[in-house]
């Protein structure tokens, strides 16, 4: 065992380790903080159902831009040439969001948040299974994927109580997020990241794991991908559903269901963490096919906020489980040198679905009207993980890396 896994080195690693995670939850919790405010804007502003979701990819555009190219630099270069100006542009966005006055605004400050997150998802994620002590890669991927979730329920809840007990929350939420980042930025400048072994120059190419291992980044994709369609759903159209169909305009009730999704995120990850990772991957879709079932009931028979809520508690199980799944994947199987492209790869996958199909439901929203638009996503999405779950089934039967998954051998040696 090397002097890395000596019980005070491996107590400093995982310490640095949590700090990284730190830097992933800020980001994430300035990126979903305007879903609270999303109709305050719509009122004052006057703007449609399509336009709101075009603000919302706006983020997913910057996000998949920076994917596209971060996680090669990541992996050449180093960590830390593209978490730190990721996460000082995440400060910059949420001084762009508390000075907003139109829509330009909005769309400027998303696509910056937007290429953060594709900073943090890449850089940021991979550093902390790097700086974490070799035999906790498991562990590593789990704090990696819970501080995504957890920063993405953490930003609504607050924006979303702020907007309930305050006439023009904008400012203090954007403050509170300016506040947030900037510890991130600091964190980040902090981390122990240190450059890799000098590598041939190669050329530009789309992200993607190692051509052994594209099959197993694979399954993590055909789950992680309806479940974060369907959390996305919820956090650009939700507030359209809550008071167009079932009546509810209190702000705070949106951030509370953003934030609850993204908490069953967290914790059915922490819940079922021994479970084998083709479990995840399953119950993941199992999941996604039930929340969207939910949400086509929402929208037409039965027009509930409970049901509503129950359908984002399970929206954000499948997302969760097929994160964690993808992430844990990665994390054992994909050698550190790819590893930050490969984040990419499962991230790019997974955001364009959650950007073109709550787009296309936004502007048929506006064309036939919200419960038709929301019945044919439910529809879409629920029939996609159904796929997903028959074809993973079948393809991880049996299969070493989905029921044990082994450390990669690069990483075996130093054990």
């Amino acid at each position: 065992m090397s002097t890395e896994d000596t019980s005070e080195h491996a107590g400093t690693r995982l310490g640095w380790s949590v700090a990284a995670a730190g830097t992933v939850t800020a980001v994430f919790a300035l990126s979903n903080a305007p879903t609270p405010l999303y109709v305050r804007w719509q009122d004052e502003w006057g703007f449609s159902s399509g336009t709101l979701t075009v603000i919302f990819a706006a983020y997913i555009a910057g996000l998949i831009t920076t994917l596209s190219v971060a996680g090669r630099i990541a992996d050449r270069h180093g960590r830390r040439v593209v978490l730190v100006p990721g996460v000082l542009l995440a400060v910059l966005s949420s001084v762009l969001f508390l000075l907003a006055r139109d829509v330009v605004w909005l769309l400027v400050a998303r696509l910056l948040a937007g290429i953060a997150v594709g900073a943090a998802v890449t850089a940021g994620m991979a550093a902390v299974v790097d700086l974490a002590p070799t035999h906790s890669r498991h562990r590593a991927s789990l704090l990696s994927s819970a501080s995504m979730v957890f920063g993405a329920g953490l930003g609504p809840l607050v924006s979303g109580l702020l907007a309930q007990v305050l006439d023009r929350p904008q400012s203090t939420v954007f403050v509170i997020m300016t506040a947030v980042t900037s510890a991130g930025a600091i964190l980040a400048l902090l981390l122990p990241l240190t450059r890799p072994a000098p590598t041939p120059r190669l050329r530009w190419q789309f992200p993607s794991p190692p051509p052994e291992h594209r099959h197993e980044v694979a399954w993590g994709i055909a789950t992680f991908a309806p479940g974060i369609t369907a959390t996305s759903f919820v956090l650009s159209l939700g507030p359209s559903v809550l008071r167009e169909a079932i009546g509810v305009t209190n702000s705070f009730a949106a951030g509370a269901i953003a934030c609850a999704m993204f908490l069953a995120a967290t914790g059915v990850q922490f819940a079922l963490s021994r479970l084998a990772t083709r479990t995840h991957l399953l119950l993941s879709s199992v999941a996604a096919v039930v929340g969207m079932g939910l949400l086509g009931l929402t929208v037409t028979v039965l027009p509930s906020l409970v049901v509503l809520a129950v359908a984002a508690l399970l929206a954000g199980v499948a997302q969760g489980l097929g994160q964690l799944a993808g992430l844990t994947l990665i994390a054992t199987r994909i050698p550190i040198a790819r590893r930050a492209e490969s984040n990419a790869a499962l991230n790019i996958a997974g955001y364009i679905p959650a950007a073109a199909l709550p787009i296309a439901t936004g502007y048929l929203a506006d064309a036939w009207g919200l419960p038709s638009a929301v019945l044919t996503f439910a529809g879409v999405l629920g029939l996609t993980a159904v796929v997903a779950l028959v074809v993973v089934r079948a393809h991880t039967s049996g299969h070493p890396a989905v029921v044990a998954p082994e450390p990669v051998a690069a990483e075996r040696s130093e054990q």
